[in-house]
C-alpha cells in the first residue's frame, strides 16, 4: 500500500489527549480541519516531549523577536468522537518555517526503520537546536525545515501540521495538562498510585496506599 501523507495547514483543532483510566491510558494527537481528522497514537513520554520541546522553541522564537500572543491558553480540550487511530507514531520532527511563521510538526508511522533512530528525528543536530540557532543569529532569516514528507524512500505514513505561533502555545500547554492529569503519586515513595491500591516500598511493601 502507497503510504498516505496527511497534511494540516492551520488546522481547526490540533490537541492531544487520552482514552481510558489512569495508569492504562492511551494517547493521541488529534487534527482536524473542516470534515477531515485523523487521530494517531503515541506513548505518553513522546507527548511530553513533543510539549516541552515546542515550549523551549516558542521561547527562543519570542526572544528572537516573534510574536507569540498574549491569549492565555484555556483548559485541554477533549479529543473529538470518535477517536479512531490511523496509525501509532514512531519519530517526529519539530521545526520552524520562517517564511510562512509557522511551526511544523511531523509525526511518522512508527516501522522498521525506526529501530535506530530517536523519537525525534535531526540531521547534523536536532530541528530544536537549528531553529533557536537561526533565531539567536537573525530573527529575519528563515530556516528550511526538513520535510518527512518528502522523503519518497520512506512508505511509513505522516501527518505534517503547521500551526501559528499562538496556537502551537495552545496545544503544548494542552498537551502537558493531559500528561500530568494521570495517577496521583503516593506521598511516600513518588511512585504512581493505582486506583485498586499501591505496593508502597517505604513500608516495606506491607500497605497500599488506595486512590480515592
Amino acid at each position: 500500500m502507497p503510504r498516505r501523507v496527511y497534511s494540516f495547514d492551520r488546522p481547526d483543532r490540533f490537541i492531544a489527549g487520552a482514552v481510558g483510566v489512569p495508569g492504562q491510558r492511551t494517547f493521541f494527537i488529534q487534527a482536524s480541519k473542516g470534515a477531515q481528522q485523523i487521530s494517531v497514537a503515541l506513548e505518553k513520554t513522546q507527548v511530553a516531549v513533543l510539549a516541552e520541546r515546542l515550549a523551549a522553541l516558542l521561547l527562543a522564537l519570542k526572544e528572537g523577536g516573534v510574536t507569540i500572543g498574549d491569549e492565555l491558553p484555556g483548559p485541554a480540550p477533549k479529543l473529538a468522537e470518535p477517536v479512531v487511530e490511523q496509525f501509532r507514531v514512531g519519530t517526529m520532527s519539530l521545526g520552524w518555517d520562517g517564511e510562512a511563521g509557522r511551526v511544523v510538526i511531523e509525526a511518522r508511522e512508527i516501522g522498521e526503520a525506526n529501530d535506530d533512530e530517536e523519537d525525534f528525528e535531526s540531521d547534523e543536530e536536532s530541528d530544536l537546536e537549528e531553529a533557536e540557532g537561526a533565531v539567536a543569529e537573525a530573527a529575519d532569516e528563515t530556516e528550511e525545515l526538513r520535510s518527512l514528507a518528502a522523503d519518497a524512500d520512506d512508505p511509513r505514513d505522516v501527518v505534517r501540521v503547521e500551526l501559528e505561533p499562538q496556537a502551537a502555545l495552545r496545544f503544548a500547554s494542552g498537551a502537558l495538562e493531559v500528561v500530568r492529569a494521570g495517577r496521583p503519586p503516593c506521598p511516600l515513595c513518588g511512585e504512581p498510585l493505582e486506583p485498586i491500591g499501591h505496593f508502597c516500598v517505604r513500608r516495606n511493601g506491607h500497605t497500599k496506599e488506595l486512590v480515592n
